[in-house]
């Protein structure tokens, strides 16, 4: 069995590939890693998404944490940063969440919280994975007393609500605007946030039924919520993903606002109110040329890290700087939470908006973007292996990046949450990308979709 856990904690298709017994194993493992010995009650706190396996899921979760004498306090229905941020609010050792973010419902995921609201790092995954492998692990099991008890927050979207309606420095009042809930965990929180900051929210999109997150909706398939917008005649639309740590926008004319343009809005906004630490925002490699040129017009330090926001996270902590993302949506405003958190960005964005009295539309018109097409292929966990050491694959990578020369790049990754393998081209010519991108997906089809 290869490594477990990905860019973002562990996916899989629920009770197949991510099963109880491993969620189960998942409990027992980070309870023995992640507790401190000096306390005799460890308590963990663990929420989730909408989808019906995630009861399923949590339940072993929680059967392998009390089994070692864990204490845990089960917040429901809830968005990821949710989690990431009641971990300290309940003085709580650790915290999980599961969920599979942005994927489709039979897929479900264990993520995991270090006491500091932080995803774990490498070091930590690695010893808690190496404890699930090892079938000879014996753990020491408590009994009467001295097993672990589950309680229930009654107050935890409350709670969570509240601190990001505190970050808010403006009223949302008189703002016309619809949320797209993706039928996830924004369910629980985003209609009491929308309304305690005062904004005139239609929610959307949140009727979950264990099997329609993320389904047509959400932050992945924004194209409904475009057209509400625009028929309604709205200020502007926010779309999340299925557990909320992804926050995308339309403009009042139905254009797609993704996370490099939220970014340079909320970059601008920062430097101009000294609050830009280091005068820096940390991006990933599939951050567009545009946000990089934007940075360069606005002398704004750009650093680009590798995919997943858990990279963009650690290079603002090395750095001490307190602003990054991803163009999926993935924002951190680490002055104010310890991960992404679709919701907060989306009070952030609006409060600049209501303070300047623009549209997004002339908002974004701060950063010019370059075309960029991606193409997504079904490849096998064999396959995206093998692609790393394919001859034929890299050559024509290679060849790729001669015919694009310096006005364009193309970036070629395996997900670290999905089984696909991402072609992405960038450049002037959206001919000529869009050929490249084809040409390059043609042959890792042929070559790698049949291992």
């Amino acid at each position: 069995m290869g490594r477990l856990f990905g860019t973002d904690g562990i996916r899989g298709i629920a009770n197949t590939e991510l099963t109880c017994e491993l969620a189960f194993n998942v409990g027992r493992a980070a309870a023995a890693v992640l507790t401190d010995t000096s306390r005799k009650r460890p308590t963990f706190v663990i929420g989730s998404d909408t989808r019906a396996s995630s009861d399923m899921l949590c339940s072993a979760i929680v059967a392998g944490l009390c089994s070692l004498g864990a204490d845990v306090i089960q917040l429901g229905v809830i968005p990821t940063p949710a989690v990431a941020f009641l971990v300290g609010k309940y003085k709580a050792d650790a915290g999980i969440m599961v969920s599979a973010s942005h994927n489709p419902a039979e897929f479900n995921g264990i993520k995991i919280f270090g006491g500091n609201g932080f995803k774990l790092p490498d070091m930590l995954e690695e010893r808690i994975e190496e404890l699930i492998l090892n079938g000879n692990t014996v753990y020491e099991r408590p009994t009467g007393k001295d097993v672990g008890r589950l309680t229930l927050a009654a107050s935890a979207a409350k709670d969570y609500v509240d601190h990001v309606a505190s970050t808010s420095y403006y009223s949302l009042e008189g703002l016309n605007i619809a949320v797209d809930c993706a039928n996830g965990s924004a369910s629980s929180t985003a209609r009491l946030l929308f309304k305690k900051l005062g904004a005139n929210a239609k929610i959307l999109y949140d009727k979950p039924n264990g099997a329609n997150i993320n389904d047509n909706c959400g932050s992945t398939h924004i194209s409904a919520l475009s057209q509400y917008v625009v028929e309604h005649k709205l200020d502007c639309g926010i779309a999340f993903d299925g557990d909320a740590d992804r926050c995308l926008c339309v403009d009042e004319k139905g254009n797609v606002i993704d996370g490099d343009f939220i970014m340079a809005i909320c970059a601008l906004d920062l430097k101009r109110r000294g609050k830009l630490a280091g005068n820096t925002v940390v991006g990933t490699i599939m951050s567009n040329f545009g946000f990089t040129k934007f940075c360069e017009e606005n002398d704004i330090r750009f650093i680009a890290t590798k995919v997943g926001d858990r990279y963009v996270l650690e290079e603002m902590l090395l750095g001490e700087f307190a602003f990054g993302g991803e163009q999926s949506g993935h924002i951190i405003f680490k002055d104010f939470a310890t991960t992404g958190d679709g919701q907060l960005t989306a009070v952030q964005l609006l409060s600049i908006a209501k303070h300047s009295g623009k549209k997004l539309s002339e908002l974004s018109e701060v950063m010019t973007g370059y075309p960029q097409t991606m193409i997504n292929l079904k490849i096998s966990a064999e396959g995206k292996i093998a692609f790393y050491t394919d001859k034929e694959v890299n050559l024509k990578i290679e060849e790729a990046k001669e015919t694009l020369g310096k006005t364009g790049r193309i970036v070629v990754r395996p997900s670290g949450t999905e089984p696909l393998i991402r072609v992405m081209v960038e450049g002037m010519d959206t001919e000529l990308i869009e050929r490249v991108a084809k040409n390059v997906a043609d042959v890792i089809v042929s070559r790698l979709a049949s291992k």
